[in-house]
């Protein structure tokens, strides 16, 4: 009795695999293709997103962002070979697309300040408004520039402070770099006594200017009065220098207008202030 159990068990088997042999056979081939689709995908995504790491190094964008961006790359790639794979099985992509979206949109809502610093240090690495070693101001914080990382900027501060800046913060507000032009100009004001002579003032600092190798003499020089102020007269100076030497040429071009004033009798006046005393007559 057992034994034709056993028979009829496996007669109606094959009776079931010769029914559904078609169907069978279909989803073997869906699920080869599906492998295959996996497989391709893979190979493709990992061709892609090497490729555009390259790009990115080949064209000096940091590497830290070509990294990101080409497992940017890789993985969406492998994110659309998955949804095409489970498709071939026969799975409703639309409802696993609609899932992803959600969540998707969750995660975005969740990380809305974290994905705006990201988007706003792919730019800062792609435009490059600024570079590591680069002397900055964004927004009001001032340092030289350690690293630009994809979320936030680093800098050192001239007191040696180290300032970790959010990249959204910068692309929000106003960037000045110091350091991007070789060249740049200072610019002084000197203000005298009233009873100074003007043209011994010019000469003067146009010689103090002159003697100075770090002056860039090709560029437009200015020493011209330019206010009649409360209690002096005030001179305008305007020099070029290169970059490197700005601050020192400030200093030094100072401190020998004050030397060669002392020397000539020029002097600096303290402010002023007209005081008129009127005498009362006392009552008798």
């Amino acid at each position: 009795m057992e034994q034709l159990d056993v028979v009829d068990s496996i007669n109606h088997a094959g009776n079931w695999l010769a029914r559904n042999q078609a169907l069978l056979l279909s989803y073997a081939v869906n699920i080869v293709a599906a492998i295959a689709i996996i497989i391709v995908g893979m190979i493709v995504a990992r061709i892609v997103s090497n490729a555009v790491n390259r790009v990115m190094l080949a064209r000096h964008i940091d590497a830290t962002v070509a990294d990101f961006l080409s497992a940017l790359v890789r993985y969406s790639i492998i994110a659309f070979t998955l949804i095409a794979a489970l498709g071939r099985v026969g799975v409703q992509t639309a409802s696993v697309i609609a899932v992803l979206g959600a969540a998707g949109l969750a995660i975005g809502l969740a990380l809305q300040g974290s994905l705006s610093n990201l988007a706003a240090g792919v730019l800062l690495v792609t435009f490059r408004p600024f570079r590591s070693g680069e002397y900055v101001d964004l927004g009001g914080i001032a340092g030289t520039v350690l690293q630009v990382q994809i979320f936030s900027t680093t800098m050192r501060t001239v007191d040696g402070r180290i300032v970790v800046v959010p990249n959204g913060k910068i692309i929000a507000g106003n960037i000045i770099n110091f350091s991007r032009e070789p060249v740049r100009r200072n610019e002084l004001i000197i203000s005298v006594a009233y009873d100074s002579d003007i043209d011994q003032v010019k000469s003067l600092i146009s010689n103090i200017i002159a003697s100075d190798d770090r002056i860039l003499k090709d560029k437009e020089q200015t020493v011209r009065l330019n206010e009649l102020g409360a209690s002096s007269i005030n001179f305008v100076v305007r020099i070029w220098s290169k970059s490197s030497d700005l601050q020192n040429v400030y200093w030094d071009v100072l401190e020998r207008i004050k030397r060669d004033f002392d020397a000539n009798g020029i002097s600096f006046p303290y402010p002023q202030m007209d005081v008129n005393v009127k005498k009362v007559k006392e009552a008798e």
